[in-house]
Parts: structure tokens; sequence; C-alpha cells
């Protein structure tokens, strides 16, 4: 039996929001790339040029492309028993926890999150494997994810251990 993705796919506002994130990294690697520029006195800048270009090109290839990859792989669902998720680009991965496992589920916004009008949704539970996380959803939509699993959570007969 094959495991079939969950159905529900991120805001497709999270594109945007991983492409600004990726170009603030560029920034900050350019800017040291920058520093490396000025601080270096050798009188053959040739290293310097090879870098920056690659770094300008592999930075561009990133933020082009990392996001629509993660977009298309990231999904999540919640059924009155368990909540599923697939996360990932280069390491996808595959989660499902019962609900009578859920410990915690939180809701975070951060300052990217806010401006696009997103949310994460965090599901601890009580497994070594970690929380199950949910990026890029829309804020109401995350809002009704966390109530829906809260109170089904609640309701469930099993101890969460």
């Amino acid at each position: 039996m094959q495991l079939r993705e969950p159905a529900h796919l991120v805001s497709p506002r999270a594109i945007r929001m991983w492409t600004v994130e990726a170009v603030l990294g560029a920034l900050f690697l350019g800017a040291a790339q920058l520093g490396w520029w000025f601080l270096d006195d050798a009188p053959d800048r040739t290293l310097h040029v090879v870098v920056g270009a690659l770094w300008l090109l592999l930075s561009a290839a990133y933020a082009i492309g990392m996001p629509r990859w993660r977009y298309r792989v990231h999904r999540w669902e919640a059924t009155p028993h368990a909540i599923y998720t697939q996360t990932g680009w280069f390491n996808q991965e595959r989660r499902i926890a019962p609900l009578s496992r859920v410990q915690t589920v939180d809701l975070e916004r951060g300052p990217l999150a806010q401006l696009f009008g997103l949310a994460t949704v965090t599901v601890t539970t009580a497994s070594a494997a970690g929380a199950l996380e949910i990026v890029g959803l829309e804020v109401g939509v995350a809002r009704e994810l966390v109530d829906t699993l809260t109170s089904a959570a609640v309701a469930e007969k099993g101890d969460a251990t």
C-alpha cells in the first residue's frame, strides 16, 4: 500500500515569503563577500570576481527555484484521528501523528509571515521524531486548524505519551 500525499497545499503566498527569505540570506552572504573584497589587499581580484559571479548565479537560482519547489512539496491534512504533513525540498518527509499523541498545538507568526498574512502551526507530539510543522498557512486557515486540532486532541481518549 502506497502512502498518498496530504490533501492541502500551503498558501501560494508562501512562495513570496520563501523568496524574500532566500534574498535576505543572499544579501547577508553578499555583504560578507563585499567585506572580503575590501579586507583583502591582494592586487589580483580575479578570485573575488569569480566567487562573486558564482554567488550571484547560485543565489538567483536558489531564490527562484527553492520557493516554487517547496510549494509543490509542502502539504498537510487533518483528519478526525490524525494530522498528516509532507515537507522539505531536497529531503522530503511525510509524517502522520495520531491525535492521541498530540501534546500542544501552537501558532507562530514571525515578521515576514505577518507581512504576507501567513502563519506556522506546530504540533508537538509524544514522539522522538519531534514536532510537525506546517509553514505558510493563511492566518485564518491556521487559526481554524489550531482550534480543530486542539478540540480533537482534547476529545481523544489517548494519553499523549
